[in-house]
């Protein structure tokens, strides 16, 4: 089977080396969204709440995370004040708490200054929620808020707010692909949306997440299979590509290494929309992981 180009890259949990990524916070798992409420004052309201695939990829399928996951949670804040310019000030704050309503984490509304150029009277917005590899098990609600503050009133607890909230299950931990995006460059820094038009090169991103290691090279030994599938779920190569992070590896893992990431470069190369499938197989562990990610490829003209 062919090997994909790319080098596998090890996470630490070591503090120095930790990415914002693993902060101990985590979130999880969609059990359904509430609606959002409706707007106290000045018409401010949060609208088309939805987890979604990555940053800018489509809506996720349903809200279920594994420890190490992220979750993204994407939402429109409808009448906002936005100037003739497209100047608009306004303010989001999270807060996080389980399921017998214990504050776990709160983000205290920060200012936001944007320049709308296209205007209008409604902003997208987006929090995510990162899952920690400890986190417990359960039920959590994440309650957002948002603050017109170019909107009527003198002070900004008279400013108009609106607030909805969407709640999540955190699963046990399991062996995984999580954190599915896209983005235009092989690091996995220049997020990209899940549609782009033939010329382009996409990367699909996944880390893997509780692997089991060889008790001989105290290495994990996890195969991954990328496969095309087209719009009928028919897959296109003959063969998978594939990545293999093992004690032959390029880049082996530290000991204290508790995921790797893993990134295929897609060249568009013809119009349609596809389906990246990625099979994960711990060969430690016997275990099984999938995950899908649609992409859209439209015309360059």
């Amino acid at each position: 089977m062919p090997a994909a180009p790319g080098d596998n890259e090890p996470v630490s949990t070591r503090p120095e080396d930790r990415p914002a990524m693993w902060t101990p916070l985590a979130l999880a798992a969609a059990v359904g969204l509430a609606p959002a409420q409706p707007p106290a004052t000045g018409g401010l309201q949060l609208g088309n709440v939805r987890y979604t695939q990555g940053e800018l990829g489509p809506t996720r399928k349903d809200g279920r995370v594994i420890p190490g996951d992220i979750l993204y949670v994407r939402y429109d804040i409808d009448g906002l004040t936005i100037d003739p310019d497209g100047a608009t000030r306004y303010q989001i704050g999270l807060e996080v708490s389980d399921a017998a309503g214990k504050l776990a984490f709160r983000q205290d509304p920060a200012e936001q200054a944007t320049l709308v150029l296209l205007r209008g009277g409604r902003m997208p917005a987006g929090a995510f929620i990162t899952v920690g590899l400890d986190q417990p098990p359960g039920v959590y609600t994440c309650k957002l808020t948002a603050v017109d503050l170019k909107g009527p009133g003198a002070k900004p607890e008279e400013k108009p707010r609106a607030t909805a909230s969407v709640k999540f299950e955190v699963a046990r931990p399991e062996f995984g692909l999580v954190q599915a995006y896209t983005s235009h460059d092989p690091n996995g820094v220049l997020v990209a949306p899940t549609t782009g038009v033939v010329g382009q090169t996409l990367n699909v991103n996944h880390t893997a997440v509780v692997f089991a290691r060889d008790p001989r090279t105290k290495q994990p030994d996890v195969l991954v299979e990328y496969q095309i599938l087209d719009e009928k779920g028919q897959p296109i190569l003959a063969k998978p590509v594939v990545k293999v992070q093992d004690a032959k590896a390029e880049r082996v893992l530290d000991e204290k290494d508790v995921a790797f990431k893993l990134s295929l470069p897609i060249f568009l190369s013809r119009p349609g929309k596809f389906t990246v499938r990625a099979t994960a197989t711990d060969r430690v562990a016997n275990k099984k992981a999938t995950s899908e990610m649609p992409l859209t490829v439209l015309p360059a003209n």
